[in-house]
C-alpha cells in the first residue's frame, strides 16, 4: 500500500483534478450504483457534508440515538449546519421504520420540521450489526411519505457487504447518498468518500471546501484507498471469523453477556459490579487492547493486523481477566 502511494499518479484536486482520486471516485461510485462520488479526508466530515446539503437551519435531522452522527461527531449537525438532531430510541437497540414512523412529529407551525433521515450500516453500537435492505427499504418508504432524504453513515458497509452477501450496490440503492470509509476495516490511512446523485455530490464539493476538506495532491491518499479496494475487500471475512471465535470464547464466562457479533465487533456487556476501566488496564496489562465503550461495556475490534492467533491470545487473555473478577 505504501508502495502505491509512492508511486500514485497527481495532480491538483483543488484546481482540475487529482487523476488518482478520479479513478478512486469513479470506482466507489460503480461500486455503490451512484452516479458520482467524492473523496473526503474522513467520514466524519463525509457524513457532515450529506447533512449540510440536506437539513435545512432550524429542522431535525432523524436518526437513531445511539448512531455515530449523534455519539461521535461533536454535535456537528447543530454546529455546522444549524439543524438539531432527534435521537430515535429503537424499541429493539436500532431504529427501525415503526420507530422513525412513530417518533415523526405531526406537521404543525409549532414544532421544528424534519429535513432528513440517517441510517447507520453497520451500526457501531449495536455491534457492528448489519441493518438488511428489507428494514433499509421500509425505512425509505416512511421518509418518502414526508418527502425526506435518506443518508447512509456505511463506514462499515464494506463489512456488511462481504458478511451478508448483498451487493454494496444494493443496499446503497435504500439511500438517496451514502458514505464509505477506507481507514477502517480497509486498512488505508486516511480517507472516506461520499456517493449519490452527481448534482447532490457537486453540492458536497462546496461543503468539503467549506469545512476545510479542500486537497491537492490528494491522489497519495486515494491510491492507499484503491489499494485497499483491490488487496483487503475480501479478507474482511477473515475478521468476521476472528470476531466469531472471540465472541464463542467468551460466552460462558459467568456474569457476562457478549453481544453475537454479525461482523467484526464484538460488544461485551461485563458482569455486575464489573468495570470496563478495570477490564481495560487488566488487558492492556496483558498487551491486548480494548476499548472502554460505556461503564460496563467494553469494545473488541478484529482487523487485518490481528491475527487468529492474536484472536486467540486476546480470547484467553480476557477469560482470565473476566474469570477474575468476583461475580
Amino acid at each position: 500500500m505504501r508502495q502505491a502511494m509512492a508511486n500514485a499518479e497527481v495532480g491538483d484536486d483543488e484546481r482540475d483534478g487529482d487523476p488518482t482520486t478520479k479513478r478512486l471516485e469513479a470506482r466507489v461510485a460503480e461500486l455503490l450504483g451512484k452516479e458520482a462520488a467524492l473523496f473526503f479526508p474522513s467520514g466524519v466530515m463525509a457524513n457532515q457534508a450529506a447533512v449540510w446539503m440536506f437539513a435545512a437551519r432550524g429542522t431535525e435531522v432523524m436518526l437513531d440515538v445511539d448512531s455515530h452522527i449523534v455519539e461521535g461527531e461533536i454535535a456537528g449537525v447543530a454546529a455546522l449546519s444549524g439543524a438539531q438532531v432527534f435521537p430515535v430510541h429503537g424499541k429493539n437497540g436500532v431504529m427501525t421504520a415503526e420507530d422513525l414512523r412513530r417518533d415523526l412529529r405531526p406537521v404543525s407551525r409549532y414544532s421544528p420540521m424534519p429535513s432528513m433521515v440517517c441510517v447507520e450500516n453497520t451500526h457501531n453500537t449495536a455491534g457492528g450489526k448489519i441493518i438488511p435492505t428489507s428494514e433499509l427499504r421500509a425505512i425509505r418508504a416512511v421518509a418518502a411519505e414526508r418527502h425526506l432524504p435518506v443518508h447512509m453513515d456505511g463506514a462499515r458497509l464494506w463489512n456488511a457487504s462481504v458478511a451478508s452477501g448483498t451487493s454494496l450496490a444494493e443496499f446503497a440503492s435504500t439511500v438517496d447518498t451514502v458514505m464509505v470509509a477506507f481507514s477502517k476495516g480497509l486498512g488505508a490511512p486516511v480517507g472516506a468518500a461520499l456517493a449519490g446523485r452527481r448534482g447532490v455530490i457537486e453540492g458536497a464539493w462546496t461543503a468539503r471546501k467549506l469545512f476545510g476538506g479542500a486537497m491537492r495532491q490528494s491522489g497519495v491518499l486515494a491510491a492507499a484507498a484503491l489499494y485497499a479496494l483491490d488487496h483487503h475487500m475480501e479478507r474482511l471475512a477473515v475478521d468476521h471469523d476472528n470476531a466469531r471465535m472471540l465472541a464463542s470464547e467468551l460466552h460462558d464466562v459467568a456474569g457476562v453477556r457478549v453481544v453475537p457479533p454479525d461482523t467484526n465487533i464484538v460488544m461485551v456487556d461485563l458482569a455486575p459490579g464489573d468495570t470496563a476501566a478495570r477490564v481495560a488496564a487488566a488487558a492492556a496489562q496483558e498487551g491486548v487492547r480494548v476499548a472502554q465503550w460505556s461503564a460496563t461495556r467494553v469494545r473488541m475490534v478484529t482487523h487485518l493486523d490481528v491475527s487468529a492467533d492474536d484472536c486467540a491470545r486476546a480470547a484467553k487473555a480476557m477469560r482470565k481477566i473476566l474469570n477474575s473478577h468476583p461475580h
